[in-house]
């Protein structure tokens, strides 16, 4: 297990590497100029000339391409072009709403598809795995920013029981953070909740044939050991690689439910940062993401030797 692990974290740097590289690249062929955005419309190509030799942009792309490796080398993701603040402050200050609102929304979705999942497999066929099914059907046709303004008309609006929009930060206190979380998280909750419990029940319908479950049954277990000692732990590998894939993807892409909540998050400072074509905050950005994608790959792979001991051999 040990020289598993660290064979998985030797392989994070060239990932990493080549994602930086691809980054650079795609930024740099793409049309636009970001010294011509910060001179102005009305700017003479003599100020736009003077604003990219001040910005580096200049110099041959192998020269910007080694000295941005150096200094992320050193841990330094650059400066942003239009509002001078350290790239990793930026990052720093919008990193609290986006993964409080994460795990809040994987806190809800496990919390509901799971049982769900596991009592649509267990009454296949039934009345109820037909409700759990519309649900799911209806979490992935439901678009997230209708849930959301939806609920903030009932629970804000209507009912003026929570926030309508806005982050506390959780320094402000534990109630205030969370008050101000409820509704984005169980918007994204609901929505991530129809996947989980897809896969869930899939799972648990191919596991609940084996003849293993048979013979447990046979030797008069209670049908809840069937279903969470011997169906659910063989079935959790696809789950829990789900869970792990959205959680990343909680992290990285929650731009939409950001902007109707608004939360100053991660998504809106990348959507901001690709609008003024902020290179350093986009590569900080993008880095940021292939890192939680590869440590919850990480995770995930671990965990399987958990849940399935022959991984382990």
């Amino acid at each position: 297990m040990t020289a598993y692990l660290v064979q998985r974290l030797l392989a994070v740097i060239p990932v990493l590497l080549l994602v930086g590289l691809i980054t650079f690249a795609l930024l740099r062929v793409t049309p636009g100029d970001p010294a011509a955005v910060l001179a102005g419309e009305h700017a003479t190509p003599e100020n736009v000339e003077r604003i990219r030799q001040q910005l580096g942009l200049d110099r041959p792309l192998h020269v910007q391409l080694w000295r941005w490796f150096g200094r992320l080398l050193q841990g330094d993701l650059g400066d942003s072009l239009f509002t001078g603040y350290k790239v990793t402050t930026l990052i720093r200050q919008r990193l609290e709403p986006t993964l409080s609102l994460a795990v809040l929304a994987e806190v809800i979705a496990i919390a509901l598809a799971l049982p769900m999942g596991i009592l649509a497999a267990w009454k296949a066929n039934s009345w109820v795995d037909r409700g759990v099914m519309v649900f799911a059907v209806l979490g992935f046709s439901i678009p997230v920013f209708w849930l959301g303004f939806n609920l903030i008309w009932l629970f804000s609006v209507t009912l003026d029981l929570l926030p309508p929009a806005g982050y506390t930060p959780l320094s402000q206190g534990v109630w205030p953070w969370l008050r101000s979380l409820i509704l984005p998280a169980v918007t994204l909750g609901l929505i991530f909740s129809a996947l989980i419990a897809r896969m869930t029940r899939a799972s648990m319908l191919e596991i609940l044939r084996e003849d293993y479950i048979r013979t447990a049954r046979a030797k008069g277990l209670a049908e809840k050991v069937v279903l969470l000692r011997h169906a659910l732990r063989n079935a959790a590998v696809p789950i829990v690689t789900i869970i792990g894939l959205g959680f990343a993807a909680l992290v990285t892409g929650v731009v939409v439910t950001e902007t109707v909540f608004a939360l100053p998050g991660l998504g809106r400072l990348i959507v901001d940062s690709m609008l003024r074509r902020d290179y350093p905050v986009i590569q900080g950005a993008i880095l940021l993401a292939a890192s939680a994608y590869v440590v919850i790959n990480l995770i995930v792979d671990l965990t399987y030797a958990y849940f399935d001991p022959r991984i382990r051999y």
